[in-house]
């Protein structure tokens, strides 16, 4: 039976609960413990699949097609977990459960309440699982307080009464203010956040402090005595320079040792951190630069991204060398000026995911101009149908060529269906069915699928293997019937699902580095395990670097 660590969140939201939750789970690993993180999400939604990103920031895919919250990439990140569908959990899933089974007579005409018919399909959710690790780290999104989070808080609390004495224990995130005009930094705000905890029935074990400067003694004693915590298990979280100095940064602080403490676990097998220590110094003791421009969409919000920023930290780790990534929205190249200017000081040019047609016409100017100018691209998911639509354009001479989704937006029918709805397709032993007319969240191809790579192809080379899988996160697919005539002018497909009918992967041989992929390789990228794509491009930019 798994032990539980709850982490929850008090005074404001974004103190970094998620990537506390992801350092505790890399510490308890690296003293030999197996471990998996989950996320509890108070949001009405069923998922954030169908949530804008200016909303909600990236959506994060599992392998088994699970649309998640972008902090599930944080702990595999972090863990190299790979995270599944029942690590994350919304109420409005929890919700839309308690319904289903309402509707069924699931529970015998009994009046339905949040106590104990919603408690109690929380808690089912939080004992999945459980006999598979030997901690099990849940995560509550929002703060204490929260009214939608309540039945949460409730849950656990009583989900921690219910288990063997020992087998639970909560830590707490808050912040500690610093009042530059008094020089101090303020308990108060954390007091108010553990008394709004305790009064719900939970008391923390240990917490976890946000604060610009170091907690000297005196705060730190003054904590410990009203949060009613031991002195040890009150652990200051400054902000660092990176986000993987975080596990190095929590185990000076203590945190892996007062979470073991609070479950009474001694002695403590020694932390293996070798690892952690070799990612810093890479990051720390770059040995140059590149800059690699990201032309997307959503770039008013780098969290809409967030996982293909953190990929292209990785892929500098791997060469030694710091990417700096920006953001450039693709809406400024739509108009009729120059785009030369903007795009001739960069060493990369990557073009990220999408829905829908706003951007569509500049992500398509820049990887033309990367193909004209031999500068690396790298297209992930739209940004592989934006090269294709571009080589059909330009090398293939299909002036109107263009997307069927498009259309539906536009109500009428003026491209040359280079990519198109696929109607069907095989999954498995069973054929799966798409249409127009579907939910949102019911039309994309979502999770894990495998591709099988040309011998011989750059892809190939990257990977090292013919046979790869990965996730999918897209509605639309390349028409496999412009595959002979696109080859023909210059565009492989390199990469194609084992049946032969969905392109995966496009490449330009005598380009020095120009590859689409329908799949998202920077959900499975890690700082201690690069993804090869994103590693090779990056030292493709380095090489791009040193002939400006």
């Amino acid at each position: 039976m798994a032990r539980y660590v709850f982490i929850t969140g008090g005074v404001v939201s974004s103190l970094g609960k998620g990537l506390a939750s992801a350092a505790l789970g890399a510490l308890l690993q690296a003293r030999g413990y197996s471990v998996r993180l989950r996320k509890l999400d108070p949001y009405l939604n069923v998922d954030p699949g169908t949530m804008s990103p200016f909303e909600h920031g990236e959506v994060f895919v599992t392998d088994d097609g699970a649309e998640t919250d972008l902090d599930l990439g944080h702990y595999e990140r972090f863990t190299g977990v790979a995270a599944r569908a029942t690590d994350s959990v919304s109420s409005g899933r929890i919700y839309s459960n308690v319904l289903d089974k309402e509707r069924r007579g699931d529970y015998l005409g009994k009046t339905i309440q949040v106590i104990p018919h919603v408690t109690n399909e929380i808690k089912d959710f939080l004992k999945i699982g459980a006999d598979e690790v030997d901690f099990m780290l849940c995560e509550i999104g929002g703060t204490v307080g929260d009214i939608e989070g309540l039945p949460f808080f409730e849950a656990i609390r009583q989900f921690g009464q219910e288990q063997p004495r020992g087998q639970c224990i909560f830590m707490h995130l808050t912040l500690l203010p610093y009042i530059a005009a008094s020089g101090e930094l303020k308990t108060k705000p954390t007091q108010h956040s553990v008394k709004e905890l305790r009064s719900i029935g939970i008391a923390p074990d240990v917490l976890v402090c946000r604060s610009d400067m170091p907690i000297p003694d005196k705060e730190r004693a003054k904590l410990a005595l009203f949060c009613n915590v031991r002195p040890e298990s009150v652990i200051a979280a400054q902000d660092l320079k990176s986000i993987y100095e975080a596990p190095l940064a929590y185990h000076a602080e203590g945190l892996d040792q007062a979470v073991l403490d609070a479950f009474g676990i001694a002695p403590a097998p020694r932390p293996q951190l070798s690892k952690w220590y070799d990612v810093v110094d890479r990051i720390h003791h770059a040995e140059g630069d590149v800059k690699v421009a990201i032309v997307g969409k959503y770039t008013q919000l780098e969290d809409a991204y967030k996982s293909i920023a953190e990929a292209l930290t990785h892929g500098g780790i791997a060469n030694r060398v710091k990417v700096r990534a920006e953001w450039i929205d693709a809406e400024l190249f739509e108009k009729d000026e120059d785009i030369a200017p903007i795009l001739e000081g960069y060493n990369a040019i990557l073009v990220p995911g999408g829905f829908g047609e706003r951007g569509t016409e500049g992500k398509i100017r820049a990887a033309k101009f990367a193909r004209e100018r031999k500068v690396p691209y790298l297209g992930i998911c739209l940004g592989m149908q934006m090269a294709v639509i571009e080589a059909s354009r330009n090398m293939l001479g299909l002036e109107d060529a263009g997307s069927e989704e498009f259309d539906h937006e536009a109500g009428d029918s003026r491209y040359v269906h280079v990519i198109y709805h696929l109607k069907e397709w095989v999954e498995g032993n069973r054929t799966v069915k798409r249409a127009v007319t579907d939910d949102k969240g019911g039309t994309m191809r979502l999770g894990a699928y495998d591709a099988v790579l040309t011998e011989g192809s750059q892809a190939a080379e990257i990977y090292d293997t013919l046979d790869i899988s990965e996730r999918h996160r897209h509605r639309y697919e390349v028409d496999i019937a412009y595959r002979t005539k696109l080859e023909e002018c210059g565009l492989k497909f390199s990469g194609l699902s084992p049946d032969g009918r969905l392109p995966e992967i496009v490449e330009i041989p005598d380009h020095p580095w120009y590859i689409g992929v329908q799949f998202h390789p920077e959900l499975k990228s890690k700082p201690f395990e690069p993804h090869p794509l994103f590693a090779d491009f990056v030292r493709a930019a380095v090489e791009q670097s040193r002939l400006v």
